[in-house]
């Protein structure tokens, strides 16, 4: 697989991971505003940031290194 293509993939994966963030974002408001149980809101938290970490690991490797 060419680096291009490596690179496409990356992108769309990562356009994936941030709507899944986006909504689980969106999801966690309305549980909120809703009153849910607080340990249901805590999960789907703790789903989101797990999301925000796969996020910074798929764009950290379509940045690439520079050395100073």
């Amino acid at each position: 697989m060419s680096e291009e293509q490596e690179q496409a993939q990356a992108r769309m994966k990562l356009a994936r991971l941030k709507l899944e963030h986006d909504d689980y974002h969106a999801a966690i408001d309305a549980m909120i505003a809703q009153k849910c149980d607080p340990l249901q809101v805590q999960r789907m938290k703790k789903k989101k940031l797990e999301l925000k970490d796969r996020i910074k690991k798929v764009t950290s490797t379509l940045i690439p290194d520079i050395i100073a």
